[in-house]
């Protein structure tokens, strides 16, 4: 990846609302190359612009990371990935879901991040999980954040990761 195309992606995670203008005075390059730039990295490197909120603000009370161990002896590989279907379909169906997938280390191999109005929310949405995926579960571990609480310390933010990148080259 070219050096501007970097220092781009790096300013639209501070702040993605900036004007090519604005992106090509803080950089120092003309506009349209940063309008070009900026076109190709949208059809390749930007997935989407998005905005965190404040979630607390929004009703949401509960950020959860749920750790899951598949059983690894589920039968044939039609089985396997009639299964592996049936956990895809649930999780596109869930709208709190915000993240979820494979992963590897402490004895699990998925994951999910979801969020929830209120404990009750969670645990409803986790016994819909048992009910539909448990029989395919080994070992489902979650750590609970309270969205609401003291101790978080720095929020989920995307400029925090683009000006440490910048504060190593």
């Amino acid at each position: 990846m070219k050096s501007v195309d970097f220092q781009i992606l790096c300013e639209l995670m501070k702040n993605s609302r900036q004007s090519d203008r604005q992106l090509a005075k803080k950089i120092g390059i003309s506009q349209p190359t940063i309008t070009r730039r900026r076109t190709m990295l949208e059809k390749e490197v930007i997935a989407e612009y998005t905005i965190i909120p404040v979630w607390e603000k929004l009703g949401y009370e509960i950020f959860a990371i749920t750790l899951i161990k598949i059983r690894q002896h589920i039968g044939s590989e039609e089985k396997y990935n009639n299964t592996r279907m049936k956990g895809l379909n649930w999780l596109k169906k869930q709208p709190n879901v915000i993240m979820a997938g494979g992963c590897r280390g402490m004895g699990v191999d998925s994951f999910m991040i979801s969020l929830h109005k209120s404990y009750k929310d969670y645990d409803d949405f986790m016994r819909k999980h048992r009910l539909e995926l448990g029989e395919f579960c080994e070992d489902i571990q979650c750590v609970l954040v309270n969205l609401a609480g003291k101790e978080i310390v720095k929020p989920l933010q995307l400029k925090c990761l683009a000006e440490d990148e910048q504060t190593q080259e």
